[in-house]
């Protein structure tokens, strides 16, 4: 059994105030999840669905809301979360990743406050739309902090963790609906809603404790406080080696990248950028077309119409499993990889998804007014089953994974704008599934599909295509810094091809040269000194430290820690007086 990469031990400080400040600000997928969760037992809940009928009658006569107005309800949500995810970079490169996540709170509060007080369908429409935008901005944020804190050796798992908190938000959904459906009184939907204000400020205060990532600081040209930041992450004063050699790796790639012109969202779909930009897109809309969010969107009104005698039970258990199935996931992420991950996870929901489909294909009917008639009722417990076994092959791999990989693959100069058109991407596919599945599902005269447990078959489908796409396209970053990562993708000679990418070492564990003559000088200069020659014999970008007044530079200050051949080599005329 493979084991879960460990810190070199030549690496200084401590990587545990960066994986729980990580792990904590994946708390804000818990408030995308509960979010999901909370619409789908609503949507089920008869009082709701009464008070917020604009007039349409079900086949028995009563109020209710019609297939059009509940594809808008759930829908809404995700064309918030869209533009919320491309309006990301306005606040994360200009207010920074900290402070973008506090003001997208507000914004995620002023939603949940119209839900609460809404008793007419328009009010709970804009409110959906709001708190989508909040949610929106929260997920292209969160992963973009977690990814430029978080250690490279557990950088999976710290990341993945935004999906662990999604699933935890899920099963608190499911339990507080559960409480509540039976009530005759507005508490029935308010309650839950309501209790979406204590996740939000839970992160709010969270967030106004925590520093900004060191490689937002850097972007601004703020070495110092960069250095501050780094420092408190890795548990070091801000003036150690290993800080200040991190800091200068970082800060030399960064220059490198603006050597050649600021970033715009064109830039995105250009050059070498492009196979990094179609690669996050594809991640984000796959994991969205594997069908998870019918599952937990619709799934209480699915199990009901399948002949399942109490639902919202069937969805906590669901959810249960779907926070249960993410652990495992979290501790493969590092210890396995990414790529063996993504394949083994869509073989598994290929093969879940198709037997679901047949199952309840052919174990059920309907009545000339469309109600499910089910002919096998222990059949379609089996395909409850299988919808488990999905449910755990998803959480344990797809969850995750597509914000892991979003999450590595970009350059700083654009990696607030890569996150954000690749999760505008997830969500522009969220809107489509949760708009056109009633449509796509339900029975009803023309515009309706009446597919019902067919619909499986297109999320098998869309998992076959999973399995192709992660072999061509997707590169193992595993053990690999953002740095490297950048260097893996920018590398031509020879070229880097995605199934070969596993075996791929950075240039500086090959002890490779800069480009130029072997042995090249090159001059570094220390912060109101004179210009230090050093001989370099790694590739750039290279550590380059900063120096106080009088500071001599040593050759521990320019070795990046537990790299083997990593080494900068000082001349005697590097000391500096």
């Amino acid at each position: 059994m493979k084991r879960l990469p460990v810190r070199q031990e030549a690496e200084a400080g401590s990587s545990w105030p960066a994986i729980a400040i990580g792990a904590f600000v994946a708390f804000g997928g818990l408030l995308f999840g509960y979010d999901t969760g909370t619409i789908s037992g609503i949507l089920a809940m008869d009082y709701w669905r009464e008070e917020f009928s604009t007039g349409y009658r079900d086949a028995k006569g009563h109020l209710d809301v019609s297939p059009t107005d509940t594809s808008a309800v759930v829908s809404i949500l995700s064309a918030g979360t869209f533009f919320g995810a491309l309006a990301s970079p306005l606040l994360g490169d200009n207010i920074g990743r900290r402070w973008g996540l506090i003001v997208s709170c507000w914004i995620f509060n002023f939603g949940v406050v119209l839900q609460t007080a809404a008793s007419q369908l328009p009010l709970f429409l804009a409110g959906r739309f709001f708190a989508g935008l909040g949610v929106g901005l929260i997920s292209a944020l969160v992963p973009l902090y977690q990814s430029e804190t978080a250690p490279k050796w557990i950088r999976g798992a710290i990341v993945g963790a935004y999906q662990f908190a999604i699933t935890i938000g899920l099963l608190l959904a499911a339990v507080l609906d559960n409480a509540t459906h039976e009530r005759e009184d507005s508490g029935s939907y308010r309650i839950p809603i309501a209790l979406q204000f204590a996740w939000s400020l839970i992160l709010i205060i969270g967030m106004l404790i925590l520093p900004e990532t060191p490689r937002y600081l850097i972007k601004k040209n703020k070495m110092d406080k960069a250095a501050v930041s780094l420092g408190k992450l890795r548990r070091l004063p801000k003036d150690h080696p290993a800080v200040v050699a991190e800091l200068s790796d970082v800060k030399d790639c960064h220059d490198f990248e603006m050597s050649v012109g600021k970033a715009s969202y064109l830039d995105l779909f250009r050059g070498n950028m492009l196979k990094r930009q179609l690669t996050g897109m594809g991640v984000q809309a796959l994991q969205q077309l594997t069908g998870i969010n019918f599952i937990f969107y619709y799934g209480t009104q699915y199990f009901l119409n399948s002949g399942i005698s109490n639902p919202f039970t069937i969805t906590m258990i669901t959810s249960c499993i779907n926070v249960i199935s993410t652990i495992p996931g979290l501790y493969a992420i590092d210890a396995w990889g990414r790529r063996p991950l993504l394949l083994w996870g869509a073989i598994g929901m290929c093969f879940s998804q198709l037997l679901v489909a047949i199952l309840g294909t052919t174990t059920t009917g309907q009545d000339s007014d469309g109600n499910i008639l089910v002919f096998n009722l222990p059949a379609q417990k089996a395909s409850i089953a299988f919808v488990c076994i999905y449910i755990f092959f998803f959480a344990s791999t797809w969850g995750p994974l597509a914000w892991v990989v979003t999450g590595e693959i970009f350059p700083l100069k654009t990696r607030a704008r890569g996150l954000s058109v690749t999760t505008a991407t997830n969500w522009l596919f969220n809107w489509a599934i949760a708009y056109a599945t009633p449509y796509l599902v339900n029975y009803g005269p023309g515009k309706y599909a009446n597919l019902q447990s067919k619909i499986f078959f297109v999320w098998f489908a869309a998992c076959f295509l999973c399995i192709a796409f992660v072999y061509f396209f997707v590169y193992e970053t595993k053990g690999l810094s953002l740095e490297e990562v950048d260097e893996m993708y920018n590398q031509t000679s020879p070229k880097v091809v995605p199934w070969r990418s596993k075996g791929w070492v950075p240039s500086g564990s090959r002890g490779d040269a800069l480009p130029g003559s072997p042995g090249e000088k090159s001059t570094l200069s220390s912060e109101g000194g004179a210009p230090i020659p050093v001989q370099r014999s790694i590739p750039s970008p290279v550590p380059v430290p900063v120096l106080g007044p009088g500071q001599k530079i040593t050759r521990e200050m320019l070795e990046r820690p537990g790299r083997a051949g990593r080494t900068v080599f000082i001349e005697e005329e590097s000391d500096h007086e």
